[in-house]
């Protein structure tokens, strides 16, 4: 392993060449310097990207030992062994003076960082999950930091004592927490939060902030004890309140011993702390367990398309024995996803176990988001080398693959997918439409200005849903529809007009209904089938959450099908 030396990421980023056959692959490597303003002031911190790191790894954001080199701590520390062994993004922060503030100004400093480091500017992070890690007196300030934006933070991870007070550092509903590019990042609120601190002592400040947060993930009383951590506190059932609830994530755990940093000491913390993941969805972010494909019985799969490798996870449960043929849901990941982020964020496998149906989880191709930016960001229906990448060209050759392999029913194949996914689900829909039986789009719509290819839209144009936050940046909006009673970002405005137009739909025919967090919008055809509904849910912002894979399939894939000669049936009668 090389010594470290610190680089400049290069001015032009289009310029580093794509592998076809690798284009997830993270294009740079190594220790770079950052800037992040906070409060008028530029400040330093330091990316390190292993080798051979793939795009939306989860990221460990550092505070150091005020008196540590950054260089130096990297490699003394076991960060860097770590974060080669683990894939890491680390973001290691530089203090001012050779001291931390502990009023808050390097809290504001590390949640900065954590807003900065998901720019993709040079490398694409996992979207949101972030974990803050403290050692010796930085400990202090990731305590204060992870307080202050417990809502965004998946883990917390202390290898010191403390020195301050955190119930007086977590600031109220609306403050302030990061600066970019001018723009104000607000987050709100408190929430459960995985923590693990190592310590010298168990009393005073580090007692203290146990309790604190204690208290935040309403851990029981009963302490329990493992051969890593001397206390354990798990939260109190709270079955009433939601079910996932009982998976007991957001456990406070306090080790008394050697507060040093090594790759040791890490991969203890990691082993607890890395399980979380923070996705956003319905209300706040919600805390889960991540779920490995691999894990969970899914295999990897590849195929040559146009010069293209391209992958995607196949789920086939126990129970799709294969004297039978069963249905198959195309479940698509948001820009900057990957198949592997999406499986666990959709948890439409966990749908496929109890409804019996298979899952494939495919990976976009690749574009480029900002003028002189990467050009392997992920987005469905990309372009690289100024040449357009067929994605409606390898779902069909997936699903062919598929086909030839499992007792897929052709008849019962759907597609649904969330922002970019969203809009290639409806790209399928409008140009593959023979091939589903219906689709579900999640938060967008296929947009001709946002398209990369020119086809011809096919005649066969299976039923679809569309469902959307009304805090969605992206699709909410006060663009009005004639006719239609709900409004929608300008941009989408003709993708919904077209709907009507494409079904033959009567606006006036709208049926409203109410099921809580959502309000829903259908309108059938002339013979009664839904063929285009709406859901808008409550309080949502632009992400995906896993009711919506349940809502999908139980209420509205399970009701179409098409027979053997592929006409339409809806609840088992050809339309």
């Amino acid at each position: 392993m090389s010594k470290l030396v610190l680089k400049q990421f290069p001015e032009k980023m289009e310029e580093l060449p794509v592998d076809p056959h690798h284009l997830g692959a993270v294009l740079v490597n190594g220790c770079f310097r950052q800037e992040v303003t906070v409060h008028g002031r530029a400040r330093a911190f330091l990316t390190y990207i292993p080798e051979h790191t793939e795009s939306c790894q989860p990221c460990l954001v550092v505070v150091p030992p005020a008196e540590a080199e950054g260089l130096e701590f990297l490699e003394s520390s076991g960060l860097r062994a770590f974060a080669d062994e683990r894939k890491l993004f680390v973001f290691l922060l530089i203090p001012e003076a050779g001291a931390w503030n502990l009023d808050g100004e390097d809290a504001d400093f590390m949640n900065a960082v954590y807003v900065e480091a998901q720019a993709r500017d040079y490398y694409v992070t996992m979207q949101d999950n972030f974990y803050a890690c403290g050692v010796g007196d930085g400990a202090s300030v990731a305590q204060q930091a992870a307080a202050r934006m417990s809502t965004e933070w998946s883990g917390l991870m202390t290898m010191g004592d403390l020195q301050t007070e955190l119930g007086e550092q977590a600031q109220p509903a609306g403050s302030l927490q990061g600066e970019k590019d001018g723009e104000l990042h607000i987050f709100k609120g408190q929430a459960q939060m995985p923590v693990w601190m190592v310590v010298s002592r168990f009393q005073g400040q580090n007692q203290a902030a146990a309790d604190y947060w204690r208290k935040n993930n309403r851990t029981g009383e009963e302490r329990f004890r493992t051969e890593a951590a001397d206390y354990v506190w798990m939260p109190q059932p709270v079955r009433q309140y939601l079910e996932m609830d009982e998976e007991q994530i957001a456990q406070v755990r306090v080790t008394v011993g050697d507060t040093g940093c090594s790759q040791a000491q890490l991969e203890t913390l990691w082993s607890y702390i890395g399980l979380a993941r923070r996705h956003r969805g319905q209300g706040q972010k919600n805390l889960r367990y991540f779920k490995d494909p691999v894990q969970c019985g899914a295999v990897l799969r590849e195929c040559e398309v146009d010069g293209f490798t391209r992958h995607w996870y196949e789920y086939v449960p126990d129970c799709c024995t294969p004297d039978r043929k069963w249905p198959l849901v195309v479940v698509m990941h948001g820009r900057g996803g990957t198949a592997e982020t999406f499986f666990d964020i959709s948890n439409m496998y966990q749908v496929a176990n109890r409804r019996k149906f298979i899952v494939a989880c495919p990976q976009a191709s690749v574009y480029q988001q900002k003028p002189g930016g990467l050009r392997n960001i992920a987005l469905w229906e990309g372009i690289l080398d100024g040449k357009p990448i067929d994605d409606v060209k390898f779902i069909r050759q997936m699903i062919g693959d598929m086909e030839s392999r499992l007792p897929v029913d052709k008849g019962r194949i759907y597609a649904c997918g969330q922002s970019s996914g969203g809009m290639m689900t409806d790209t399928l829909c409008e140009f593959a439409g023979d091939l589903f039986a219906a689709t579900a789009a999640w938060s967008a719509l296929y947009t001709p200005e946002r398209a990369n290819m020119t086809r011809e839209r096919g005649k066969d144009v299976p039923p679809t849903m569309l469902i959307f936050g009304d805090r969605d940046n992206l699709v909410s909006g006060n663009a009005e529809i004639p006719g239609v009673p709900f409004t929608v970002g300008e941009e989408f405005r003709q993708a919904v007009e077209d709907k009507f137009t494409r079904y033959g739909l009567d606006k006036a025919a709208v049926q409203i209904w109410e099921d809580y967090p959502i309000t829903w919008y259908c309108w059938p055809d002339s013979r009664n089938v839904p063929m285009f509904t709406v859901g808008i849910v409550d309080n949502m912002v632009h992400a995906n959450y896993p009711e919506e894979s349940w809502i999908s399939f139980d209420q509205f894939f399970c009701q179409f099908s098409r027979d053997e000669e592929g006409r339409l049936c809806y609840r088992g009668k050809r339309t």
